[in-house]
């Protein structure tokens, strides 16, 4: 079995971006790409806030982009999900379906995934009208009517900012009260262009098959249903990092992000490194992901020489 010098979990910015520097430094890195290749770009539309794209340019066509120029260097791609890990002994071993990977070092970027509400329509107009990052997408809809679902401080940070382009923003929320800090709700309820729907849930997206046009909203107190007008439905009820296989190994905290040496990219472990949304859970976005994946990639090389003398 060969010994590689990297094996790298995660096909998104951070594990490209990783795998970019650390093919540089010719460390022959091997990507087990899981089973959503790519990463959560692939699920979006027109990326306008990636630096390089005046124009703008295709979440997926990004990442097709970051992965031929890692590939350039000489990184290796494995498909499917890293299925088992063990970290308890060098060299690692990371095992897929198909095949074992031992490796002196590994970067962990398997990113995280945005909670769904699961609800008829969603999935069909997702990156169509229906996103999961005002950040991301809020532009696109300067003067339109913008539906916000969720009640907590990521739901009031990401409403207070989608009206700096809505022409109205209405959020939607299943209590009568909020759960998110005091603060946060002052904020949003205080804001003139936010409007709450209190007691409700959104329970379908429709459109016309090419972009959503509303939402159907329920009261669940009274049963009253009707459809609210939105180019755009922000589903604002958090992420879940992607750490499930990481849970009895590597510390993590209350949210399940993993957690860092200080500044660095270092986790408990030794030539265990971390990228990406797998432990960032306040910026998520391409850019700072792809720099967190260089910072392991060049911890990870320091880390693969320091050891080499010893």
């Amino acid at each position: 079995m060969a010994l590689h010098d990297v094996v790298i979990l995660g096909s998104g910015p951070a594990g490209l971006t990783a795998a970019l520097y650390t093919a540089r430094a010719n460390l022959a890195p091997v990507v087990v790409e899981g089973l959503l290749a790519g990463g959560q770009l692939m699920q979006t539309t027109e990326v306008e806030n990636f630096p390089g794209f005046p124009e703008g340019i295709m979440g997926p066509e990004l990442m097709e982009k970051f992965k031929k120029q890692a590939a350039r260097f000489g990184t290796t791609f494995v498909p499917g999900d890293a299925i088992t890990i063990d970290f308890s002994k060098r060299p690692f071993t990371i095992a897929t379906e198909d095949e074992t990977l031992t490796a002196r070092a590994v970067i962990i970027a398997t990113g995280a995934s945005a909670k769904t509400l699961g609800i008829e329509g969603e999935k069909e107009y997702s990156g169509r009208g229906v996103s999961y990052c005002a950040t991301c997408d809020g532009f696109f809809f300067r003067e339109k009517e913008i539906v916000v679902v969720g009640g907590g401080d990521t739901a009031m940070e990401e409403a207070n900012f989608l009206t700096r382009f809505g022409s109205r923003v209405t959020v939607v929320h299943r209590r009568h009260e909020f759960r998110a800090s005091k603060i946060m709700a002052e904020r949003l309820l205080g804001n003139k262009k936010v409007r709450v729907i209190w007691d409700s849930v959104v329970t379908e997206v429709k459109g016309d098959g090419t972009r959503m046009d509303r939402v159907v909203v329920e009261n669940l107190k009274n049963g009253d249903v009707r459809e609210e007008p939105a180019a755009g439905f922000f589903v604002a009820i958090g992420h879940e990092p992607n750490t499930s296989l990481f849970k009895t190994i590597l510390p993590l905290d209350a949210e399940g992000y993993i957690t860092l040496s200080g500044h660095s990219s270092h986790t408990n472990i030794e030539g265990v490194f971390a990228a990406g949304d797998v432990h960032d859970h306040v910026y998520r976005q391409a850019v700072t992901a792809a720099g967190a994946g260089c910072r392991a990639a060049i911890d990870c090389e320091r880390w693969l020489a320091a050891e080499s003398h010893r």
